[in-house]
């Protein structure tokens, strides 16, 4: 049973990890694409949010031409760093994030564009700096849409499947994840631990969608 059950904890560790990241990078990315003006800014969002519209397998294929072992990239994360991110677990955290960024991006920079710009002025007006306005004034006001956009990345960095398939490989207990173990439980007729790994996963994004929708902000219904 427990042994059923390690796919999916090591799921429940590349997600987080990939949830960090995302938060890390998408937090500037979406305060830039919502309050900066500069040329190329539509073909910007659009290549930060191809993820949600590629094929998984496609985000797998390009992450590879970057970070491989003969990209130069890749060649430089290895001989300088030491870092190797092909057939790695951090390889599955980097697929499951690049997967899952656009989810995120979308809904944070939506709250970022919702927050009035007035509120912000106010407080620069009685002499906060830059960082004290974001963090007093900003991401107050925006934290709806930032805790729907992190928690709709984790579910999706949960289930990735191909892209991780693609960077990571599927190496039991150390890249496969909970879906690929699906993947090899039906090939292989163990209906019984697809079954288990099934329900692991499908439990809990039911719950992350659930939260999602008791964070989202709703509309006040008058009779």
């Amino acid at each position: 049973m427990f042994d059923d059950l390690g796919p999916l904890w090591l799921s429940l560790k590349v997600a987080t990890a990939a949830t960090v990241g995302v938060a890390v990078v998408g937090v500037p990315a979406a305060l830039v694409l919502a309050r900066s003006r500069f040329p190329g800014k539509g073909l910007a969002a659009g290549i930060l949010a191809l993820p949600l519209v590629l094929p998984p397998t496609v985000v797998g294929y390009l992450l590879l031409q970057a970070i491989g072992r003969r990209a130069w990239l890749g060649r430089w994360l290895e001989e300088a760093l030491g870092v190797v991110l092909v057939f790695h677990g951090s390889g599955a955290v980097l697929a499951s994030a690049v997967a899952a960024f656009p989810l995120f991006l979308l809904p944070a920079r939506g709250a970022f564009e919702a927050v009035d710009p007035r509120l912000e002025d106010a407080a620069r007006l009685l002499g906060r700096g830059e960082a004290s306005v974001f963090l007093a004034v900003t991401l107050p006001l925006a934290w709806r849409g930032l805790a729907a956009g992190l928690v709709l990345a984790f579910a999706r960095a949960l289930g990735d499947f191909g892209a991780t398939m693609m960077v990571a490989g599927n190496i039991p207990s150390l890249t496969q994840t909970a879906s690929l173990a699906i993947y090899d439980a039906v090939q292989s007729g163990d209906s019984r631990r697809a079954a288990t790994l099934a329900l692991g996963v499908s439990a809990i994004s039911v719950a992350a969608l659930a939260f999602v929708q008791r964070t989202l902000p709703g509309r006040e219904v008058r009779p």
